[in-house]
């Protein structure tokens, strides 16, 4: 999420900035000025995003005091300006990702506070929202941190399906998706006819192996749901960590900017999880000294090589593969 005012205000290429291959890329948005919102809309057509997501779903209570996130579930008609206001800036799809209700709401047993989201749901969608992502618990805006907010309040995956049931009456194009607690592949295949989609955040970053199953998961309609990498995998995903490597060596140095590897390491701990020596690998790409070291190419090669020794010795990749892979790359 990146809010209107740092936009508005700070340094464009650095929240903005992206690389052609992340695509399709959305922008989240967090903010509740119309006008505010409409100029980062189209900023983010400028920069070419696919798709521009607005947040009334975050609970922390530095995000409240910016008068945006959760808390803009209870100002419907705002929100609903708002969404109108970015779909008449720009001609990118817009989405707003919220919550099941705030605080001790129970739509789950209430009639009143179910209306309340689905009320949420179709003001927004009537303004102009292509897609609502429902995040399938409450958001406790007092008395329970971010990360508590992630975990304790109960998830209602069956409201969640039947908010997208009632709002499909009103707008049957309006795609609803299912965010909350999605872990495993299996839990996904669960409640694959129930949704448009899934927003899978936390677990896909601590586990990638998982997105290894999506593909299986289209192509078969939800019914394959297997996910492991298997050693040739894992030797292509090991040369391919070194090729990204060198490839922001190579985009620092072009830009003059100061080259630190643990700008990638800290984003891939989980990608050995589940493997023997996933433990010390992991202590092996979070070593902020050995990491400083590493100021050439020849350097990243030898770190990400030493790495996989704690793996095993089958997991240690041949370096002569990689440089036959990158002349083929620029041949």
């Amino acid at each position: 999420m990146v809010t209107t005012g740092a936009l508005l205000h700070g340094d464009l290429p650095r929240h903005l900035d992206y690389n052609p291959s992340e695509h399709p890329v959305v922008l989240q948005l967090g903010g509740s000025e119309p006008a505010d919102l409409a100029r980062c809309a189209e900023l983010a057509q400028q920069w070419n995003y696919d798709e521009i997501d607005l947040n009334c779903g975050c609970p922390s209570e530095r995000v409240q005091k910016g008068a945006f996130g959760a808390c803009l579930m209870a100002e419907p008609v705002l929100v609903a300006e708002c969404v109108r206001a970015m779909r008449l800036a720009c001609d990118r799809p817009i989405s707003v990702k919220h919550r099941l209700g705030l605080d001790q709401m129970d739509a789950s047993q209430s009639e009143r506070d179910y209306r309340f989201v689905l009320d949420f749901i179709l003001a927004v969608a009537d303004a102009g929202a292509s897609q609502v992502t429902i995040h399938a618990r409450n958001a406790v805006l007092k008395g329970l941190s971010p990360k508590e907010n992630r975990t304790k309040p109960a998830l209602h995956y069956e409201i969640a399906k039947q908010l997208r049931s009632d709002a499909q009456k009103y707008y049957p194009y309006l795609k609803v998706m299912l965010n909350g607690g999605l872990e495993t592949n299996e839990q996904i295949a669960n409640h694959w006819q129930d949704f448009d989609g899934f927003m899978v955040g936390r677990a896909a970053y601590h586990f990638p192996a998982m997105l290894l199953g999506w593909d299986d998961l289209l192509e078969s309609d939800g019914l394959a749901v297997g996910y492991l990498f298997s050693e040739t995998q894992w030797h292509r995903i090991q040369i391919g960590l070194v090729q990204q490597s060198k490839q922001w060596f190579d985009e620092c140095q072009k830009r003059q900017k100061p080259f630190y590897l643990g700008a990638i390491t800290r984003h891939i701990m989980g990608l050995a999880h589940g493997r023997a020596g996933a433990r010390r690998w992991r202590q092996r790409l979070s070593d902020h000294g050995a990491l400083a070291t590493v100021k050439t190419k020849e350097a990243i090669e030898e770190f990400f090589f030493e790495a996989s020794l704690e793996l095993g010795d089958w997991a240690a990749f041949d370096f002569a593969h990689v440089h036959s892979e990158e002349s083929r790359g620029h041949g």
